[in-house]
């Protein structure tokens, strides 16, 4: 089954994604300064394409670094993109800057 990735406002509504998620989330930061939009535009397309892949067994979040201050500071997300893989709330792992489809799927494997 196809999932979609969450785009949270703000980190209420990210902490409430992660309440109500009982797996594993990948939640990839984004910027919407200039530098970053191009690198964060192109990781849109691979979540998706993962998000879809991966169905149920994973909750994809796209967080924005701005709307959302308060879950960048507590994930120590200090550039975009970075992923962040959350389990139980806790951070799994994270990985700094853009990636490939190959190369996500291989970061997932590693720690899923």
């Amino acid at each position: 089954m196809a999932r979609r990735v969450h785009q949270p406002l703000e980190d209420q509504e990210f902490d409430f994604i992660l309440g109500m998620t009982d797996g594993p989330v990948l939640a990839y930061f984004c910027g919407s300064w200039p530098k970053a939009l191009e690198p964060c535009r192109a990781m849109d397309s691979v979540v998706a394409v993962l998000a879809q892949e991966y169905g149920t067994r994973l909750t994809a979040v796209r967080v924005d670094m701005t709307r959302c201050p308060g879950a960048t500071r507590r994930y120590e997300v200090t550039g975009a993109p970075t992923a962040v893989l959350i389990a139980g709330g806790e951070p799994v792992a994270a990985q700094a800057g853009p990636m490939t489809a190959a190369e996500l799927r291989a970061f997932l494997s590693a720690h899923l």
